[in-house]
């Protein structure tokens, strides 16, 4: 089971876009990270590696929590609002609930529900 200093710890690294170095601290070895009913990426390397992808397509990005997260022993479910603005022009703003497994102190898997109309650019 996570401490609450170590999900304000990771909220704080995501909420300053540092979402690569997130990865890279809070997620197991092994970890999968899910969009929906797609199929996982499993591996944090690989999960690193798609993160910074995405983040190179990037001019800017806001991400924030939206309070409260809610903890049930090793099971997190946060809140997010993200706002991209991509380097082709285009705005996506986008709400999700991320639901996490820990496994002590890291994040063993991770599932993202989202409408995904919602990456409709403006």
């Amino acid at each position: 089971m996570p401490k609450p200093e170590t999900i304000e710890q990771f909220i704080a690294m995501v909420e300053s876009n540092e979402h690569d170095k997130a990865i890279e601290k809070f997620y197991t070895i092994d970890a999968s990270m899910q969009e929906n009913q797609s199929e996982p990426r499993v591996g944090r390397d690989n999960l690193v590696a798609n993160e910074k992808n995405t983040l190179q397509k990037v001019k800017s990005l806001v991400s924030k929590c939206i309070r409260p997260y809610f903890m049930n022993g090793d099971q997190v479910v946060i809140r997010w609002y993200f706002r991209f603005e991509w380097k082709n022009g285009t705005i996506s703003e986008i709400e999700e609930i991320a639901y996490q497994n820990w496994q002590e102190e890291l994040i063993k898997s991770e599932k993202f529900f989202y409408d995904p109309k919602q990456f409709t650019s403006m």
